[in-house]
């Protein structure tokens, strides 16, 4: 890119030079040559652009309206205004690519997430190995100064990790044994020895870099208006501007009047003031966000953030801290102890928040189990050291013919049966999180439908609910109730869906928005959500709803502030009051204003 810039600025210097020289001298012949290769050298570029369009079967666009009305400048004898029409065009665009490269630089450098090598352990040495060719389970030290390379878990050592580049969040987050971390992050203090949890294509890092690379293919439904308004409304131009000279001039009117006039209306029509800001501004929107920690997966997505009619929420993990702990075990027949290990080996395989809170709670060692078998939405089936276990919810159960005891907890109830005897429950608490009662009250502020969609039992949800303060819940849905919810709630409007779990994939991924908790999601909600919330705080909701406003916003100031200033130009030179200096301004002026003003998206603070 440096390189690039480098050629073009020396080209514009060259050609300003040769057209402040051709102002002094008298010589016709002489002025004319010090303008034709300044012409020729401004412009080289933008007739190879044009023969490049053309052969993309691309027939109008800013490049052939440029030359067209320089070369009819030429053509009437306007030299001086031919050359410095390029000059000024060429100019423009010069500063334009600046400040988007510039932009999407400093985007591209703060998801420098990745890194070429590691240091991986082999027998106790040091080793500097290709990224790529680490395998999960593999040992890599991790030194002061360095990012971590792949996901993993500390096993040695004990530092403070800078994870502003994924989160947003600018204090430090101290890490030591058993602790998780998450790829991208720069480790500040201490050595860590970490163990590899995923590879290079699977690791978070990863993840992150691919979203923003394809965050330009997924366009909001302005920027697709753009694309189709510019194919047609050029080649109207252009026939705009032949009429402009034709009619008058078979009416008696002089031929060189008319021609300026529709010069003038040509450079003035140039629609790259939208063709280049519009999607510019997205871009900058998607890139903010970023830097606060939300990953959108397109500018479709950010334009549909501003136009939302419900929120809806998941309730562990997402409006709940999803640590559970195991708070009573009731037993039928049966020690304690003995049911929290039978249950503790059925969950062994499981990821799920409240499997971990069991198997934690339990000091046995686990038995062997077999014929292991998930039920969506309901529980486990499998057998454990030949006994058949079932353990899930009342649902599970009742299915299977077996009866339960009535509980009236306002906490998850974990029922287990022994070869079809009911052995009892367990009973798993959950926390509100902190953060949760505040943003609610906000996202309420900006006038938004609240939901919470749970596949717990309601007398929990009801609680959960009331503590927040949202009056709209569903308890006991299985995944495909909540699909079904979500569904009828799309017929209404727009919805916005939050979640983290392997269950809720199929909402995230028919909701209008589909949100994933990126530190506590599992790679299915991530793979399926359309906005990744880096860091476990629900506010990013609300900040991520005001960068898609103000981002709406700088486009309709862009569109405004570009069709006024060139209808009015228009206006003008319909009277012969315009001069091509205006029309200039017109087009290169106001895409460069237009696209200054879309990157105080980057600046702006939410």
């Amino acid at each position: 890119m440096k390189k690039y810039i480098n050629e073009d600025l020396i080209k514009i210097l060259i050609s300003i030079i040769l057209f402040i020289v051709s102002l002094f001298i008298e010589a016709a012949e002489v002025n004319l040559a010090l303008l034709a290769i300044s012409y020729a050298i401004i412009s080289t570029g933008i007739y190879i652009n044009a023969y490049h369009h053309v052969k993309k079967k691309i027939f109008f666009d800013e490049n052939l309206l440029m030359i067209i009305a320089t070369l009819c400048a030429f053509a009437i004898g306007s030299n001086e205004e031919a050359v410095m029409v390029m000059l000024l065009f060429h100019i423009g665009e010069y500063l334009s690519d600046l400040a988007v490269n510039n932009s999407k630089k400093s985007i591209t450098k703060l998801m420098d997430l990745r890194v070429e090598k590691a240091n991986k352990l082999i027998n106790g040495e040091i080793v500097e190995v290709d990224i790529k060719k680490v395998e999960e389970d593999d040992l890599l030290l991790v030194k002061p100064g360095e990012k971590i390379p792949l996901d993993g878990i500390v096993i040695e050592g004990e530092s403070h990790l800078d994870t502003s580049s994924l989160t947003g969040e600018s204090k430090p987050r101290k890490v030591s044994i058993n602790d998780k971390v998450i790829s991208g992050c720069i480790n500040k203090d201490n050595i860590l020895t970490i163990k590899a949890t995923s590879t290079y294509k699977t690791s978070t890092a990863s993840k992150i870099i691919d979203i923003i690379e394809k965050s330009s293919s997924k366009k909001a439904e302005t920027e697709k208006f753009i694309t189709k308004f510019s194919k047609v409304y050029t080649p109207i131009i252009v026939v705009c501007a032949i009429l402009l000279v034709v009619i008058p001039t078979l009416l008696g009117q002089e031929f060189n009047t008319w021609l300026y006039r529709a010069l003038v209306f040509l450079v003035t029509s140039c629609p790259c003031a939208l063709v280049i800001s519009i999607p510019l501004a997205y871009f900058c929107g998607i890139g903010k966000a970023s830097r606060e920690g939300i990953l959108i997966k397109g500018s479709k997505e950010l334009e549909n953030l501003e136009n939302l009619d419900y929120i809806i929420f998941d309730k562990t993990g997402t409006i709940t801290e999803g640590v559970f702990e195991v708070t009573e075990i009731y037993t039928v027949d049966i020690k304690e102890n003995k049911l929290l290990q039978i249950a503790a080996s059925a969950e062994e395989y499981s990821l799920h928040p409240i499997a971990t809170a069991i198997k934690e709670k339990n000091e046995s060692k686990l038995l062997p189990v077999e014929k292991y078998k998930e039920i969506s939405g309901k529980g486990i089936s499998c057998e454990v050291d030949g006994k058949k276990v079932l353990i899930g919810n009342e649902q599970l159960l009742k299915d299977n013919k077996v009866m339960t005891l009535p509980v009236s907890e306002n906490s998850s109830i974990v029922h287990i049966a022994i070869d079809k005897e009911y052995a009892g429950y367990i009973v798993i608490s959950d926390k509100v999180k902190k953060s949760s009662s505040h943003i609610i009250k906000l996202l309420k502020y900006i006038n938004k439908d609240l939901v919470i969609l749970s596949g717990d039992i309601e007398s929990t949800v009801k609680k959960v609910a009331k503590k927040v303060g949202i009056n709209n819940y569903f308890a006991s849905l299985l995944p495909e109730d909540k699909v079904n919810k979500v569904k009828e709630y799309k017929k209404e409007g727009k919805v916005l869906f939050v979640g983290d779990g392997v269950n809720d994939a199929p909402v995230l991924k028919i909701s209008d928005i589909g949100v994933s908790m990126g530190q506590v999601g599992s790679d299915a909600a991530i793979e399926a959500s359309d906005m990744v919330i880096m860091k476990d705080d629900l506010s990013k909701i609300e900040t991520a709803i005001k960068i898609a406003a103000y981002t709406k916003k700088k486009v309709k100031q862009t569109m405004t502030f570009a069709l006024l200033i060139k209808f009015v130009i228009l206006i003008l030179g319909a009277y012969g009051i315009s001069t091509i200096w205006m029309a200039v301004f017109a087009d290169v002026g106001v895409t460069f204003l237009c696209i200054l003003n879309v990157l105080t998206i980057m600046w702006k603070k939410f």
